[in-house]
């Protein structure tokens, strides 16, 4: 990391899978949805290897796939083409906005961590993989159960979404907070990780309710501890490998980190 000594001033936060929607569900639905009115079903693997992505960067890497592009070829007798990348976002997006209401719960213990991120002084953004018509609705529900960060962008707006930078910086210029190694990027997946290594940022992976681990409130509740373990391990391994200075269980964990980051800028 650059050299900066002073305290940290901004955390941007993702949306589904580490402050809302616990196992980022609201994508793989539609997603999966998609591919099978179209005639091509998806896996809720395959929908989950891309996450984080603007969702029309999400629809083109899909159909990138090899098994999902042999299988469009075979139901179509051509492999997909960027006409169908567009085709087909058009009918997600209208569809992803009519069903975030099934999946927009705050995550449990998000409020009271970003409670104590504002008692250290820090400003809170957020970046996604949504446009801001798909955004809009998530903040009003969010804001109603407590969570509202003080800026939110979308690829839309910054020109590209992950792992491009610039959701990460037009959220610095909105929170007046400088230089990006006095911020954090906290996301649940590898686009995450990338989008804010290439930002300057440390980075920052949420495990137990990330994409990268898959599943609900209630199905993780349900685990017995070592079946837990065996999950944030693999999501974990995969977070690191992407780039992720730390990873944390829940964002809770999140003011031991800062205070580790502190730290070591006080040697």
């Amino acid at each position: 990391m650059p050299s900066y000594r002073g305290p940290l001033r901004a955390v941007i936060l993702d949306w589904a899978g580490t402050t809302v929607d616990f196992g980022c569900h609201a994508p793989v639905a539609v997603l999966r949805e998609l591919f099978e009115r179209e005639g091509v079903d998806i896996t809720a693997e395959e929908a989950r290897r891309h996450m984080g992505l603007l969702k029309e960067d999400h629809i083109r890497a899909l159909l990138g796939e090899p098994r999902v592009a042999g299988a469009w070829a075979n139901r179509y007798g051509a492999r997909p083409t960027e006409r169908d990348v567009l085709r087909l976002f058009a009918s997600f997006a209208p569809r992803q906005i009519e069903r975030l209401g099934e999946f927009s719960d705050v995550i449990p213990g998000v409020q009271e961590a970003v409670a104590q991120m504002r008692e250290r002084g820090l400003r809170i953004g957020s970046t996604t993989g949504y446009t801001r018509p798909m955004l809009e609705p998530l903040l009003l529900s969010a804001a109603g159960q407590g969570y509202r960060p003080d800026a939110s962008v979308t690829p839309d707006e910054a020109g590209a979404g992950r792992p491009a930078p610039w959701m990460c910086f037009l959220n610095l210029i909105r929170l007046d907070a400088f230089p990006p190694a006095a911020c954090v990027k906290i996301g649940d997946t590898p686009a995450d990780m990338h989008e804010g290594r290439n930002a300057g940022m440390w980075t920052v992976g949420v495990i137990d309710s990330s994409n990268e681990v898959g599943l609900s409130l209630a199905e993780w509740r349900n685990l017995d501890e070592g079946a837990r373990q065996v999950r944030r391990e693999l999501a974990r391994r995969r977070l690191v490998e992407a780039g992720a200075h730390f990873t944390i269980d829940s964002l809770a964990q999140a003011s031991g980190v800062f205070d580790r980051i502190e730290r070591e800028w006080a040697k």
